[in-house]
């Protein structure tokens, strides 16, 4: 029988329970023993690994929403810029999260107040601009446009299908050392440069106007457009003119094409580019565009690139991100409606190939796309949204933070730097449906007649009530004297002054000798010098005087007495000038000649209104 040792003790004394794990453990092979200690290793390092990540929460959470302290001392003293990176990234991290990661006394507004103050912070924007531009994206995806805000979008030419094809310029270039390739399916003219060892705004192909240096979200609302052979085309803010060389190239330099623009020395780069590109088409010509219908209408369609904030530039333009505020946002969403407004007027609906708008900008705001459009479909009820014809981009907003548009807004196209690497672009396409909607004028200039009045100056009447309500003139006290209409004062005294002066100074050149008969000899022949002698005829420089026309008629009624008789002599001698007409000299000088009268004062002030008025108008 086996012996397993004192069975009357069940307990044991301990000696005898580790004896039996030193059995146990001397049983195990080194493999397990080996592996034992791993499984214990891992499970002790799993254990820790949870404890510092509780840690790291509690230390996040702690980090993230500093004290009302820490926040006036940051705004004394320059933040370290990793930390506030760290922040961002850790606040992210919070909101995906927020219902575990969240700090119970903090609520989810104060976690995205604080992530919007670090982004304008780090990216160097004013928190009004870092707001607006927060909300317009996912949480996922706004760090994303904000990064590629700091990156510089592709170098982009568009072929000029006037002069070559793209294979053509293409080849033209990579001779030249230029790494390039088509800017993709959509485009059939672009082209996308990589590197270039020559300047690409130099090259004889540039200068021979076989391309365009153009950015490749512009000609979006040129393919929207779709300008047909024959057509009547405004582009309402056209310069510097790269979207009107492609509408005139996609016309094939047929039909009209109006270049319009507000800035005199922006047209200058303008006319450059037409001239350069061979276009032939085109009227370049300078106004205000809200009041174009009254300038001109009747177009089969309209290009309206209006002026915008350019948060969609802000890669190419860095100042944006500290010069835009809010004042500013109100200001340019204003013009902007009046403008779209005077396009949709501009146009023929009874047009048979066209009748179209479209509104675009290089903004990526809701205040200056969505809402600017809900409003034109609101006081133009005779327009409609249409699809651009675009095959990418994401859709427009059809409701934003509680703002509702009309359903149709998901026409219209949205473009983001970090989506499709370009400049960020809004696109939308309108159809004129009728030329006449309810509440619209006789002669249909509803939107010109609000431009005008706009841009008109108060009358005096209407001053005067002003400032009587607002700056509490008292109504009763002697009335300074109204401004006149066209904004520009006259003053008499000083027109009597100049017209006296220039009267003086002419008189100094011109002064009549005071005894006439006198006027013989040497002073006879100056005066002769001076002047042809009446009578005389002129060809160019050469003056034929008195005496030798005499001489010539003479001579061809002699011969024409001798050939024909004396009917021809009559006739001949009835053409010669009379004595007392040869003999009157021309100007100040002649004897019977009166006076000159003095300048009407009161014409001269016409003409220097009708001047300045003039002026204005062209301005």
């Amino acid at each position: 029988m086996l012996d397993f040792g004192d069975d009357s003790d069940d307990n044991g004394n301990g000696k005898a329970g580790n004896g039996s794990d030193d059995d146990e453990d001397d049983d195990e092979t080194e493999f397990e023993r080996q592996a034992r200690l791993e499984d214990a290793q891992a499970a002790e390092d799993e254990r820790l690994g949870e404890e510092e990540l509780k840690t790291n929460i509690e230390q996040r959470q702690k980090l993230v929403l500093p004290s009302g302290q820490e926040i006036e001392k940051d705004g004394i003293e320059t933040e370290d810029i990793t930390l506030v990176h760290t922040r961002i990234n850790e606040i992210i991290q919070t909101l995906s999260n927020f219902k575990d990661m969240r700090d119970p006394e903090r609520s989810r507004q104060e976690y995205v107040e604080q992530l919007i103050k670090d982004i304008a912070t780090y990216y160097g924007y004013n928190y009004f601009l870092a707001e607006k531009l927060f909300h317009l994206f996912d949480l996922g995806e706004v760090i994303e446009f904000f990064e590629a805000n700091e990156v510089a979008r592709p170098v982009v030419i568009r072929a000029n299908t006037l002069k070559t094809r793209r294979r053509d310029l293409a080849q033209s270039l990579i001779n030249r050392g230029v790494n390039l390739e088509p800017i993709g399916k959509w485009s059939k003219v672009g082209i996308q440069i990589f590197d270039s060892p020559v300047p690409i705004g130099a090259t004889p192909e540039y200068l021979a106007g076989h391309y365009m240096l153009q950015a490749a979200s512009s000609f979006l609302p040129v393919m929207a457009l779709a300008p047909q052979s024959n057509e009547r085309v405004l582009d309402m803010c056209a310069a510097p003119g790269g979207k009107t060389t492609y509408i005139a190239a996609l016309m094939k330099n047929t039909g009209c094409l109006f270049a319009n623009d507000i800035s005199k020395d922006r047209l200058k780069g303008l006319i450059a580019n037409v001239h350069r590109m061979g276009v032939r088409n085109t009227s370049v010509c300078y106004y205000d565009g809200r009041q174009f219908p009254h300038v001109i209408g009747g177009f089969d369609r309209v290009l309206l690139d209006a002026p915008c904030s350019g948060t969609g530039v802000i890669s190419k333009d860095q100042s944006v991100k500290v010069n835009k505020t809010e004042e500013d946002l109100q200001f340019l969403t204003h013009i902007q409606k009046e403008l779209i407004l005077a396009a949709i007027d501009s146009v023929d609906a009874h047009s048979s190939t066209g009748g179209y708008i479209v509104y675009s900008t290089c903004a990526v705001t809701v205040e200056e796309n969505e809402e600017v459009v809900n409003y034109a479909l609101k006081k133009r009820p005779n327009v409609k949204l249409v699809p651009t014809g675009l095959d990418f981009g994401r859709e427009g907003f059809a409701s934003f933070r509680g703002k509702q548009f009309h359903q149709s807004m998901k026409l219209t196209r949205r473009y983001y730097p970090h989506t499709y690497n370009m400049d960020g672009f809004f696109v939308a396409k309108l159809k004129k449906t009728s030329n006449k909607f309810p509440g619209m004028t006789a002669n249909g200039t509803a939107a010109v007649n609000n431009a005008v009045h706009a841009l008109a100056p108060p009358e005096p009447e209407e001053e005067e009530e002003r400032r009587v309500v607002e700056e509490g003139i008292d109504a009763d006290a002697p009335k300074p004297k109204p401004k006149p209409k066209d904004g520009v004062w006259f003053d008499d005294a000083q027109d009597e002054q100049i017209i006296s002066a220039s009267l003086e100074r002419r008189a100094k050149h011109f002064r009549a000798p005071r005894n006439p008969k006198a006027a013989t000899g040497a002073a006879a022949g100056d005066a002769k010098k001076r002047r042809p002698a009446a009578g005389a005829e002129t060809y160019g420089d050469d003056t034929i005087k008195t005496s030798k026309a005499k001489s010539a008629i003479a001579a061809g009624a002699a011969s024409a007495t001798a050939k024909l008789g004396g009917n021809a002599a009559a006739n001949a001698v009835a053409a010669q000038p009379s004595k007392q007409a040869s003999a009157v000299p021309l100007g100040k000088r002649g004897r019977d000649e009166e006076k000159a009268p003095k300048p009407d004062r009161k014409k001269r002030k016409e003409d220097k209104k009708a001047a300045l008025e003039r002026l204005r108008a062209k301005e």
